[in-house]
């Protein structure tokens, strides 16, 4: 194995990777100035040319950048105005809680309330009448199912009622007095609405009225005769401008004891389903006046 011999000098080439420099050969030959120095402006040269195109490009992408982004938010954003037009960056607003649309709080009105409207003649008038009151043939409480007789209206309310009643009814101006018979079972009851134009009148009438006062029971439609005499349950009470009272009894004739639960429960039954009818129309014409 030698060292330093086998073949031809390589040719240094500033360009070319690997390529050995002739700075000594072993043989004490001086370094070619000239040529290295000619080497080195060529060198040069071509790094000013790079460096110089370079700069190009970077402007050139620069340039393309930008024009994106101005094709970008004049597109379909239609953005408006000029630059100057912007506001300072201190003074672009900032999300917060004070930034978020506000509306004003809006709320239902109130129902009507109906005891408005069957408190006083003026507002409550809708048409009146013993079967809207007491509409169909029987009404049903519980599990008690109960038959309609028959029914009667006046406008003189003393003719329709007995003992200290009539007097009552008088003096508080009552105006019609309503009456329906129901039965079962051997037992019936009339209900006896008195109409009067205002609140205070029937509460009135309601207040004066005594035990020896009461409606006269209603006969007729499948129902005889009863509470013409002997003892018999009545009720008195007031709803709005209606005072309403019942007297039940046995169909027989016989007097009515504080045993005799069948008739307390029908003449209370009949009382609270005419509550609940006054109170239903009143009910329809708080609805009917709403929507208007």
């Amino acid at each position: 194995m030698s060292y330093g011999q086998g073949g031809p000098q390589s040719q240094w080439d500033p360009w070319k990777p690997q390529s050995q420099q002739p700075w000594s050969t072993g043989t004490g030959q001086t370094p070619d100035w000239a040529s290295l120095a000619e080497a080195s402006e060529t060198r040069n040269k071509r790094r000013r040319v790079l460096f110089i195109g370079g700069g190009v490009v970077a402007t050139l992408a620069i340039g393309t950048a930008v024009a994106m982004a101005v094709v970008s938010a004049g597109g379909d954003n239609n953005a408006s105005g000029t630059p100057t037009n912007l506001p300072a960056s201190a003074s672009l607003p900032t999300d917060s809680a004070d930034s978020a649309p506000s509306f004003e709080p809006t709320s239902a009105p109130p129902p009507l309330n109906p005891e408005d409207f069957i408190g006083n003649v003026k507002k409550d008038t809708a048409p009146l009448s013993a079967e809207t009151l007491f509409p169909g043939t029987q009404l049903t409480m519980g599990e008690t199912v109960y038959k309609k007789g028959a029914t009667a209206d006046t406008k003189n309310c003393a003719t329709a009622a007995k003992g200290t009643l009539p007097a009552v009814l008088t003096k508080n101006h009552c105006t019609r007095l309503l009456r329906v018979t129901y039965f079962k079972d051997g037992v019936a009851v009339t209900v006896g609405v008195a109409v009067f134009d205002t609140e205070a009148q029937a509460g009135k009438a309601k207040t004066e009225a005594d035990k020896k006062g009461f409606v006269t029971a209603l006969a007729g439609s499948g129902v005889k005769a009863f509470c013409d005499s002997g003892v018999c349950r009545t009720t008195t009470n007031s709803y709005g401008r209606y005072a309403y009272f019942t007297t039940a009894g046995f169909l027989n004739g016989k007097n009515v004891t504080t045993k005799d639960t069948k008739v307390f429960q029908t003449g209370d039954d009949l009382a609270e389903f005419t509550f609940r009818q006054i109170h239903r129309r009143g009910e329809a014409q708080a609805s009917a006046a709403a929507q208007n």
